[in-house]
């Protein structure tokens, strides 16, 4: 009696967490949608704050923001190793 009563709960719990899932799935869902959408809005809020800073430009003007640093080789990293293949 003790067995069948346990799998009786258990068939119950599972399909009580199966029927609330399906009623209570969409409302979590919008909910995490809506929480990513404040994030990445943020995100996008504060970039367009920042471009919103710096003063209007003519059309046509060209600007550089950034200058890239020219990397230099260092010739010294190593010894170059010869090697034949074998068949």
């Amino acid at each position: 009696m003790g067995l069948l009563r346990t799998i009786l709960i258990i068939a119950l719990v599972y399909y009580g967490l199966k029927i609330l899932s399906r009623l209570f799935a969409p409302f979590l869902i919008k909910y995490a949608s809506k929480k990513a959408e404040e994030r990445f809005g943020g995100q996008f809020g504060q970039f367009q704050k920042g471009a919103q800073r710096e003063a209007p430009k003519k059309e046509g003007e060209i600007t550089i923001d950034k200058i890239p640093q020219t990397k230099t080789s260092n010739k010294q990293v190593g010894d170059y190793v010869d090697f034949e293949e074998i068949d």
